[in-house]
């Protein structure tokens, strides 16, 4: 017996155990105490209110930013049950708010597809915030519940006419029914931040935006009375123009597929452009899944056997040729792969959900994905030839790549037998304790060398600008001795034989000049790595110096300055007839100066490099390094009064 999907009560809540485990470890719980943990507690809230949508009962989600740092979620969905669970004696409201693992992704007649953190959600959210409320619309009255920490204040009640709010609000919830979350973060907790970022919520909604088409997202922050408003009607078709905006395109529109099989539902949206890189974001119930997993696998699959059956089909092939691999389908591959399906059937790979571990769905995604491409090349025989051109030319490509890499591997250099004669080596043969610095010039590179701590600190110095890599292919960057030398110094080779367990250095360190030049050439390595060795960065291996701007000297008294702020600083501590010298470049130090301002781990300041929105990170690279020259020339005119000019 089937039972009515659309029945959602009390007795559907689940109750596994209680919140102290989320404020003993928030990090297991939400990845980190920081802002993105911050922002993960604003997810796992829209979350619940996606749920909703996914049933079919939701049409609009709001998320306000209030002043004093509270977060206010709410939709127009059936409102959470207030009644008295069964198996408890409380408010089912109480029950989810208050208890680890209960909500209506457990059991049957809940939730068929959800995207919570396996009901963790809003009661980890309640646990790790120091003040919580919770208003439910359901039935034609209006409940309210607070929590302070995780416990309740009081019990369920009706909602006062004119309620008393520990913050200023001008949130107008227009549902008839629904439930709106508001909370304060625990300042104790999050101690870095509790303030949440509008620009990064924004980009946050977006995403699920793509990924929930028809769904309304409304966003303000009453800091700064700002407003965002997002639907889309066809949500991956977007996302990918989105994607490859700024590039040239292979072909003009995505090809879209999507089907349902064993309850299953596989939508994909692929588009190629001419980039030599690939752009793949794969999803599992609306969550991100940057670890890939079985779907991805299954895409992967059948997108190389279509584009060789094409080949065979057309003759591009010859009976002679080999057959065309992954790498080669790769080059310049956006596409987006997103499945949904029952909750209960659902398995990823660990809490946080970044790789998907269900089996089952390889051959599902594979078969949806190879029927619908089929079906593309033989009602589009046009963008069929020019996929197919771009893939042989990779291919090609890909071949004089290998023979250009088996010529270095033949001197033994690609596997670490050789190292390249400049880098100076520390002793350590520790990754995790060992860190590479790539420097500017021979010059600092000298002064970096007397100056380094042997032990644990090699030096690498780099002659001039290397490559561009956004513009060339891996046969082209290896011709290039500079980038050669730091990828046979980083020992994780590079293409289709990359192996980052062999990473040599755990801190990567760029160090170049505090100029115009100096900053080229950190984009230009920052491009590199982003786009042929991005797990450097993902692993968070990637490091930028921080040399002083500014020597400050008063007699025997010597201070540095990290910028103009630390600069005035100094002066109001030292007092006037100080002697201010600018440094123009690291050469201009000596050895014991760089080690005691750059260099030193006492002392040092190191920016961390990561990727966390990898959509943006990519359209900056192919906006700022690519061809196209008008979006470019359209950042630079926007952005040139935030120029800092040292003339």
């Amino acid at each position: 017996m089937v039972k009515d999907s659309s029945k959602y009560s009390a007795e559907q809540i689940q109750v596994l155990e209680g919140l102290e485990p989320v404020r003993k470890r928030p990090g297991m719980y939400v990845g980190s105490t920081d802002l993105r943990g911050l922002h993960h507690l604003i997810k796992e809230v829209v979350d619940n209110s996606i749920d909703e949508a996914l049933a079919g009962y939701a049409k609009n989600i709001w998320v306000t930013l209030h002043e004093d740092d509270y977060i206010t979620v709410a939709d127009d969905g059936r409102g959470i049950p207030v009644e008295i669970h069964p198996k408890v004696g409380k408010s089912a409201l109480e029950v989810i708010m208050t208890t680890l693992h209960a909500g209506g992704k457990f059991g049957e007649g809940g939730y068929k597809v959800s995207t919570g953190l396996h009901g963790v959600g809003v009661s980890a959210v309640n646990a790790l915030s120091d003040y919580a409320r919770a208003e439910v619309r359901r039935d034609g009255k209006q409940y309210f519940q607070e929590y302070e920490k995780g416990k309740p204040r009081s019990k369920v009640a009706l909602m006062e006419k004119n309620p008393v709010l520990p913050f200023k609000s001008n949130f107008k919830w227009i549902a008839k029914s629904g439930t709106m979350v508001s909370f304060l973060a625990d300042k104790s907790i999050f101690t870095t931040t509790t303030t949440p970022d509008f620009d990064r919520l924004e980009k946050q909604i977006k995403q699920v935006a793509y990924l929930v088409a028809g769904i309304f997202f409304h966003i303000s922050d009453e800091r700064s009375n700002i407003e965002r408003h997002f639907y889309f009607q066809s949500g991956l078709a977007t996302l990918i123009k989105h994607l490859n905006r700024n590039k040239a395109l292979v072909h003009p529109e995505p090809i879209l597929i999507h089907r349902v099989i064993e309850g299953v539902d596989v939508e994909t949206a692929i588009q190629y452009n001419d980039s030599f890189v690939e752009n793949v974001e794969s999803f599992a119930n609306v969550v991100p899944t940057t670890e890939g997993g079985s779907h991805l696998t299954g895409f992967r699959i059948a997108l190389t056997r279509a584009i060789n059956d094409y080949a065979r089909k057309s003759e591009a092939l010859k009976e002679k040729d080999e057959n065309l691999t992954g790498e080669d389908v790769k080059e310049g591959l956006t596409a987006v792969i997103s499945i949904k399906m029952d909750s209960e059937r659902i398995q990823f790979e660990s809490q946080t959900k970044e790789k998907l571990g269900n089996a089952e769905l390889q051959p599902i995604v594979a078969q949806v994905v190879k029927e619908g491409l089929d079906v593309f090349f033989e009602e589009n025989p046009s963008d069929g030839r020019a996929i197919l051109e771009k893939v042989m030319l990779a291919a090609r490509a890909r071949a004089a790549a290998r023979a250009a890499k088996d010529a270095v591997i033949r001197k033994g250099a690609l596997e670490g037998m050789t190292l390249p004669g400049k880098l100076a080596d520390c002793q350590n043969r520790d990754p995790a304790e060992s860190e590479l610095y790539i420097v500017e010039g021979d010059s600092a590179g000298g002064s970096a060398k007397q100056g380094r701590d042997r032990k644990f600190q090699a030096i690498l110095p780099l002659r001039g600008k290397i490559l561009n890599t956004e513009r060339a292919r891996l046969d082209k960057i290896l011709e290039f001795e500079e980038i050669k030398a730091l990828v046979i110094a980083l020992g994780t080779g590079i293409g289709d034989t990359v192996d980052y367990g062999r990473t040599r250095y755990h801190r990567i360190i760029i160090m170049t000049d505090a100029d115009v030049d100096g900053e080229h050439i950190r984009t230009l390595l920052l491009t590199f790595f982003f786009r042929y060795l991005p797990e450097i960065i993902t692993k968070g291996y990637m490091y930028i110096a921080q040399p002083p701007l500014y020597k400050i000297q008063k007699g025997k008294e010597l201070n540095y300055a990290y910028s103009d702020e630390e600069k005035e600083t100094v002066l109001k501590k030292i007092g006037d007839g100080s002697i201010i010298s600018r440094y123009k470049g690291l050469g201009e130090m000596n050895p014991d100066q760089l080690w005691e301002t750059t260099m030193n781990p006492e002392n040092r300041v190191l920016k961390q490099v990561t990727n966390e929105d990898v959509v943006a990170a990519d359209e900056v690279f192919t906006m700022l390094m690519g061809d196209e020259v008008p979006p470019r020339k359209r950042f630079i005119q926007t952005h040139a009064k935030m120029a800092t000019l040292d003339i």
